[in-house]
């Protein structure tokens, strides 16, 4: 359950840096899935702890300043298992632009029904409505029904499936049965290690999986907030749920695109922060991050 709302007065303005690339927004780390190669308990990790309410998070999230190009993408975990999942969507200032990650493992009639097609639909080179399809969890035809179902109605909606070495065949009939039916179906590269081989494309290679841990400085394109509304400056630390450095709904909250901060915990980055991948506007060759070392990088760095 959500923790009881805080207090109520309008909080201050929130203005991101032009460099901001992205708004992850983490509802709940729940999920009702269990993929053994889920990117959240990367290197055993189980973060969560308590939900802050659907109040909570519509005071935090309508402070921010919109921007066209930079939605708020509300993810999880599973997004649509936060009790007050419906009520967030409904009250977020209709300027803000809005995206959603989910599994679609819930009524889209009843979803249909509540919210507009507005609320999820911006001019953007890929789908407002990004839904995982993840083999041997779902399936795929009852899946690909109710994609259907919303894109008649006008949703901008699409599958994405993460491209496992041992479901390559699988996914790649997904994606033909899925585009033959008039479905955008786009692949996400694996990303950690399977069967003694690290995948994935990383600026930072060593960062990953790494028996050693340094002392570096890094700084973040992404302003992250998890389940309790803690900010927090990657994904490795979300997903720990270790060292926040703010909350959305402190009045005194700003964030800093361009502030280097001290981390202990070099090596244990999550793919997610590292991995060389596309930007906001579908342009190749952005890092989340950016690392400054204390003295030499290590070798492949």
């Amino acid at each position: 359950m959500a923790a009881p709302a805080e207090e109520t007065s309008p909080l201050p303005s929130l203005t991101l840096p032009e460099a901001t690339n992205y708004i992850g927004v983490f509802l709940t780390l729940r999920c009702n899935l269990r993929c053994p190669y889920c990117i959240n308990r990367f290197g055993g990790k189980q973060g969560g702890g308590a939900l802050i309410s659907g109040a909570d998070w519509l005071r935090g999230l309508n402070r921010i300043t919109p921007r066209p190009d930079l939605p708020i993408s509300l993810q999880g975990g599973e997004p649509s298992l936060h009790p007050d999942f419906y009520q967030i969507l409904q009250g977020l200032r209709p300027d803000l632009p809005v995206d959603l990650l989910t599994n679609l493992q819930f009524d889209v009639d009843e979803f249909m029904d509540r919210i507009p097609v507005g609320r999820l639909r911006r001019d953007s080179p890929y789908a407002s409505i990004r839904v995982s399809y993840h083999p041997g969890q779902m399936d795929l035809s009852v899946l690909q029904q109710k994609v259907l179902r919303m894109l008649v109605r006008g949703y901008s909606v699409g599958i994405w499936a993460v491209n496992h070495p041992d479901r390559e065949e699988e996914i790649a009939r997904a994606q033909a049965t899925s585009r033959d039916l008039g479905i955008d179906f786009r692949l996400k590269e694996f990303l950690g290690r399977h069967q003694g081989r690290l995948f994935g494309r990383y600026k930072y290679p060593q960062a990953v999986d790494s028996a050693q841990r340094r002392q570096v400085s890094c700084r973040t394109t992404e302003l992250l907030v998890g389940p309790g509304g803690d900010v927090f400056r990657c994904h490795s630390d979300l997903y720990a749920s270790r060292a926040p450095y703010g909350r959305l709904t402190d009045p005194d909250f700003r964030y800093s695109a361009g502030a280097f901060r001290p981390c202990k915990v070099y090596g244990d980055c999550n793919p997610c922060d590292i991995k060389v991948k596309t930007n906001r506007f579908q342009e190749f060759g952005h890092t989340s991050v950016e690392i400054l070392f204390d003295d030499a990088p290590p070798p492949g760095d």
